[in-house]
């Protein structure tokens, strides 16, 4: 079964590592970026092998390869999803940079 795209989540449980839920958010954002970006950078890389210099269109509908493959990422979880997960179970390692000084 497909997970549901919208969960409910306790907001205390988020604001628990940072003290403060928009802290929080603003470092699960800022992990959904990079593993958006890294899912951009792996599906582009894939899809590189089957490109091909000449565009015509018999081509275009014959590729089921770059079609599969299309498929499978968008079937993927949400980066932002994949995100609160990581966050949520302390594997996201953050710092605040006012702390360090």
């Amino acid at each position: 079964m497909a997970q549901a795209s919208i969960v409910t989540r306790d907001l205390d449980k988020i604001a628990e590592p940072t003290g403060n839920v928009y802290e929080s958010l603003v470092v699960v954002g800022k992990r959904s970026r990079q593993i958006a970006a890294d899912l951009k950078e792996e599906l582009n890389s894939k899809l590189a092998e089957f490109a091909s210099s000449v565009d015509n269109l018999e081509e275009i509908f014959e590729n089921r390869e770059q079609i599969e493959i299309s498929k499978f990422y968008e079937r993927m979880p949400k980066p932002s999803t994949t995100a609160m997960e990581e966050f949520l179970e302390d594997k996201v390692m953050f710092r605040k940079p006012e702390e360090e000084e």
